[in-house]
């Protein structure tokens, strides 16, 4: 049994719909469906949850919403019109939408979660009256009939282990079931949304609650890519990658989407195939557990950079000998609720390597105030032209040869390398070099690696 999960461009129009109701009926092993609010059709176009959120706070400011849920319906009403659906279907939509203004709520927070989710919820209505009318069997399953609950904040939900009890004692008949991504209800029957990646996650979650085979998870690209193609012309496709080497690229640049958002498919050891809702028929990238072994074909997996780092460089004899340097540096970290990436260091000397979009250029300035007043150390810098490539393979670890690939393929083009450190994981290796020579550093390990 597949869990199926399609995103916002797949279920934007009537055309892209159809694409779906295709893709369903050519698999009877894809029983569950998971909806995204429809999508942009076109550059400039508006999401239907952006829509939905101007629509609650209209709500919130006591503000004329009428044009906005004219437009809401009228996103739902194109797809209806291009398949003749009967009137009922629509009128069922705009009734739970023009109810939402009417609902009674216990704060702002939980008003804006209801709105967000009826994006998904509705399109999922949608869904199983278009795949019923297209002659496929389909029932609308309501997250709360499922028992789909989650804890956390209205807007920032997180699963409740009670939800995988719940979905495997589900009883699944003849029929495909269509579920709305995004939300859950708290077990006071409240509707909470998931943050990033939301209806990935709930695919996810029934991956694992259900025991699938295989999630798929459908978007508008063939695969993930060995590497950014704004960086590497038409980069070749990866076939098969393991979870955590998703984790490690995700985190340098990847955005195929939230990586986080798969764990519960992970946890359950679902293997999740990446499709392109456009071209069926390509493979994809399947993304397994580590304990799904595989022998990749090339020690390299993936390349990715990241251009949002910088670095506090500091300089001190005999460091290493000291005790407890560097405890009252993450002391001073902790006073600025600051976290740091990484660490590397030597003898003498210490890099911290931060997420620059995290620090603003005051508390930058006052913690290296307190750095050199609280440690002393002979020399400090800050370094904001800092860029980290990630470079990623399972093979990595079966190698002997591959550091000094990477590092001849940029020294030999004149690329310096401010930091190089391997996780003790073995399967990554990361890179400091300057903000200018990061897509340089990409696009030749790239043809180490990959074009000889």
């Amino acid at each position: 049994m597949k869990v199926v999960k399609f995103g916002g461009s797949s279920l934007a129009t009537g055309e892209q719909f159809n694409k779906v109701v295709s893709i369903v009926d050519d698999d009877s092993d894809r029983k569950v469906i998971v909806t995204s609010a429809p999508g942009k059709r076109f550059d400039g176009d508006i999401k239907v949850t952006d829509l939905l959120i101007q629509y609650a706070t209209a709500v919130l400011e006591k503000t004329d919403y009428k044009e906005i849920v004219d437009n809401i319906l009228a996103r739902y009403q194109e797809i209806s019109d291009y398949f003749e659906l009967e009137d009922s279907t629509i009128d069922k939509i705009k009734q739970k939408l023009e109810s939402l203004a009417t609902d009674k709520y216990s704060d702002e927070d939980h008003l804006m979660a209801t709105f967000k989710a009826h994006g998904e919820l509705l399109n999922a209505v949608l869904l199983a009256d278009v795949l019923n009318s297209e002659g496929i069997k389909a029932k609308y399953l309501d997250p709360k009939e499922a028992g789909f609950l989650v804890g956390g904040e209205p807007n920032n939900a997180d699963v409740l282990e009670e939800t995988y009890l719940n979905l495997s004692k589900y009883k699944f008949g003849d029929e495909k079931i269509v579920f709305p991504g995004f939300f859950g209800y708290s077990e006071d029957g409240h509707i909470y949304t998931f943050t990033r990646g939301g209806s990935d996650i709930t695919g996810a979650i029934l991956s694992r609650g259900f025991k699938a085979d295989m999630y798929e998870n459908f978007t508008d690209v063939d695969a993930i890519y060995v590497a950014n193609n704004h960086v590497v012309d038409h980069p070749a496709a990866i076939q098969k990658m393991s979870y955590r080497e998703m984790r490690e690229l995700s985190y340098a640049g990847f955005s195929v989407f939230q990586d986080e958002a798969i764990i519960p498919a992970v946890q359950g050891q679902v293997p999740v195939n990446v499709k392109n809702t456009n071209n069926p028929s390509a493979p994809g990238t399947l993304i397994v557990p580590e304990q799904f072994l595989f022998n990749p074909a090339n020690p390299i997996t993936g390349i990715a950079s990241s251009k949002r780092f910088s670095a506090l460089y500091l300089h001190r004899y005999l460091l290493n000998k000291e005790v407890g340097f560097t405890l009252q540096l993450l002391k001073i970290f902790y006073r600025y609720g600051i976290s740091y990436e990484h660490m590397p260091s030597g003898i003498d000397d210490l890099t911290i390597i931060f997420d620059r979009s995290k620090l603003d250029a005051t508390t930058i300035k006052n913690l290296c105030n307190d750095i050199k007043e609280t440690l002393n150390p002979d020399y400090l810098e800050w370094i904001d032209d800092y860029a980290i490539i990630m470079v990623v393979g399972e093979g990595i670890a079966h190698t002997v040869d591959t550091m000094g690939k990477i590092i001849d393929s940029l020294t030999q083009n004149n690329i310096a390398i401010h930091m190089i450190n391997q996780g003790a994981s073995r399967i990554s290796i990361m890179i400091g070099t300057q903000m200018k020579d990061a897509d340089a550093a990409v696009q030749h390990i790239y043809d180490t690696f990959f074009n000889n």
